[in-house]
């Protein structure tokens, strides 16, 4: 069956790019357009049927449904209890085990191989070597998502929605990369990853060592890395900014870097989602939040170290236990304002486990983690819920990607022709595979890219990785990931049959690419972004 997908795919390319010229409002990428020609009938019947269910909601509540994305961060495939992982692993995830079985669990859903690019695949709906952002951003830099992305928080604004950002930003440090210039009514924001919570500790155990360990043993300090950089890590790490407004850094614990901020940033970051969803429920419009928390990160919660079955040598094990009953809190309140049947809920990962700090690390049972477009890097847990209108209980074989949730979100908040057409946008619409269960995907490919180096294509379940070539024949290994998710057989010669066929399907995907140039860093120039490749 892969082998006559993959020659279909490679007689219909050819007229992909044709396609594009006629294209209205969201450009994709050519792929697409093979699977949309081959399924407009049963797709416009579907959209019908959609489009009855999304009234006849709107009818109901008098207004269009609230969406709420969480995306976790570092939690491998595996990691969770519904996927085999939970108190069997020291990280008990009751709650979330309990969303992943009243929605949908999905088994084959996929995000970029690192934080930042990720963070750019959910606000813009494109793959990050498009945006010309391509590194996971460290403190002191000046690069971050281009003022030009439209993010989905702008979307959804034009279209009358309250939107909410908490938790990791990680898109830039600058006010003009903030995420109340990016759509955001309102924001309580970090500015980087969980690492430079741990420098200045470690420098006090090097200074004066206990029997805790120090991650970075030869950080010099934050004053001295203040006289040596420039870069100053005793202001604020993190701000709270109004739309239209000058920010104001977070005051106490939760703003300044150390071990403890996290614990007090996701504190405060549950009490406050809870007040928003309260007041913004009152009014006549819907709300959209985005809630980047900082589970799994390096640090721990301090609360949860000794809750039953949480291994307490792994930090990131209180830290899912404290995010677990955040989860709670959340959905309790979703049932007690009375619109839990009107919120679309999506949990993601950002990326597969940072085994770097390990014993302090989530885990996968798959092959790779962060970093990796092998499957443990790139595919995480992640569950959808939404009472009355995704059926609970569901495991769909359909693969879906981080970037799918933007047009997914625009088409519940009708901004679907509002997405740009000026730039291809990588995410597919898969409000279909949500409402009317598996077999629904609009998604039969994948690209993995790892900083501006594509690494490797899917295309249903084939899976080909590029190595360089050698003596005239082309460098790949073919896998099937239904049949071999820890990509363990990959050999050559039992894939021959895909090389032309994969060689058409690239030819199209760099064409469009030629018609839709990447965005340049104004910032970093093209060489000196230090961003490995697979």
């Amino acid at each position: 069956m892969i082998r006559h997908r993959l020659m279909i795919c490679g007689a219909l390319l050819c007229g992909a790019i044709a396609s594009v010229e006629v294209a209205q409002g969201q450009q994709f990428d050519a792929p697409y357009y093979v699977l949309q020609e081959r399924m407009a009938n049963q797709w416009a019947q579907e959209d019908r049927t959609i489009d009855r269910k999304l009234a006849d909601l709107e009818r109901r509540f008098g207004k269009k449904p609230n969406i709420i994305f969480i995306l976790a961060d570092d939690v491998g495939w595996g990691e969770l209890g519904w996927q085999g992982g939970g108190k069997h692993r020291g990280t008990p995830t009751p709650e979330l085990d309990r969303m992943a079985f009243d929605g949908m669990r999905f088994f084959h859903a996929y995000a970029e191989p690192s934080c930042t690019p990720s963070r750019i695949a959910i606000m813009t709906g494109r793959h990050p070597v498009r945006t010309g952002l391509l590194t996971v951003l460290w403190p002191g830099q000046e690069d971050g998502l281009s003022p030009d992305e439209v993010t989905i928080a702008e979307l959804l604004s034009e279209e009358g929605y309250h939107t909410g950002m908490w938790g990791k930003w990680h898109l830039g440090e600058l006010e003009e990369h903030a995420p109340e210039n990016q759509g955001f009514d309102y924001a309580y924001y970090g500015l980087w990853n969980g690492a430079p919570d741990g420098w200045p500790d470690s420098y006090k155990l090097y200074d004066s060592p206990t029997n805790a360990k120090a991650a970075w043993y030869d950080y010099p300090g934050n004053d001295e890395y203040l006289r040596r950089t420039d870069i100053d890590l005793n202001g604020p790490a993190g701000y709270i900014g109004r739309k239209g407004q000058a920010r104001q850094p977070i005051r106490g614990e939760a703003g300044k870097v150390g071990l403890f901020r996290q614990d007090a940033f996701e504190n405060e970051s549950i009490d406050q989602i809870e007040e928003f969803i309260r007041e913004k429920n009152s009014t006549d419009r819907p709300f959209f939040i985005y809630w980047a928390t900082y589970t799994q990160q390096v640090t721990g919660a301090e609360a949860f170290q000794d809750a039953p079955h949480v291994d307490r040598v792994n930090a990131q094990a209180s830290m899912m236990a404290q995010h677990n009953d955040h989860i709670r809190r959340l959905r309790e309140t979703l049932e007690t304002e009375g619109i839990a049947e009107n919120t679309l809920l999506v949990w993601w990962s950002d990326n597969g486990p940072m085994y770097a700090f390990f014993p302090t690390s989530g885990y996968s049972w798959l092959d790779g983690g962060k970093g990796d477009i092998k499957e443990g890097g790139v595919r995480v847990p992640a569950m959808a819920v939404w009472p009355g209108m995704i059926e609970a209980n569901q495991d769909p074989v359909d693969f879906m990607h981080l970037v799918d949730l933007l047009p997914t979100a625009a088409r519940l908040g009708g901004a679907l022709e509002d997405i740009p057409s000026d730039r291809v946008t990588d995410g597919v619409d898969q409000t279909a595979l949500l409402l009317l269960g598996e077999g629904h995907s609009r998604r039969d490919y994948m690209f993995h890219y790892s900083g501006d180096h594509l690494g490797a294509v899917r295309y249903n379940d084939a899976k080909i990785h590029f190595k360089p070539a050698h003596g005239g024949l082309p460098g790949l290994d073919a896998y099937n990931v239904m049949r071999d998710p820890k990509e363990m057989y990959g050999a050559f010669y039992k894939a021959l049959y895909v090389v032309t066929p994969i060689q058409n399907f690239m030819k199209a995907h760099m064409r469009m690419i030629q018609r839709f140039p990447h965005r340049v860093s104004e910032v970093t120039p093209k060489g000196a972004e230090m961003t490995p490749h697979d």
